[in-house]
């Protein structure tokens, strides 16, 4: 299994149960969590990105899950040294997410609006 839900992070909004396309999302005790069995990191499939992490409203609710112990173990270490250092909020992390990946969904649009004008 290549990711994983942080359930510090996780919103329980439930977008990850609809768009995994092997149903590998669960839900038990309240908690989000990737069944491994299940899970195909989206490979084989239409989608070129795993759809948890591409649903996800949060942009960092659902992480990649590292192979190896230490690079797991500085990876969390990492992140939680860069949440304590920086003091962004949530929405403000939330707005900056969403206006990037709304900017570039637009910039995607635009060639094809000009070419249907012309």
């Amino acid at each position: 299994m290549a990711y994983k839900i942080l359930t510090s992070q996780c919103i329980s909004c439930n977008l990850c149960l609809t768009v995994c396309p092997t149903n590998a999302v669960k839900v038990v005790d309240g908690q989000h969590w990737i069944d491994p069995e299940l899970c195909t990191n989206c490979i084989g499939s239409i989608h070129t990105v795993p759809q948890c992490k591409a649903g996800c409203p949060t942009c960092d609710g659902c992480i990649k899950q590292p192979s190896d112990y230490w690079e797991g173990w500085f990876a969390n270490y990492n992140r939680v040294v860069a949440k304590l250092t920086n003091k962004q909020d949530y929405w403000e992390r939330w707005f900056n997410c969403y206006s990037q990946k709304y900017s570039e969904q637009l910039q995607k649009r635009q060639p094809q609006k000009m070419a249907a004008e012309a």
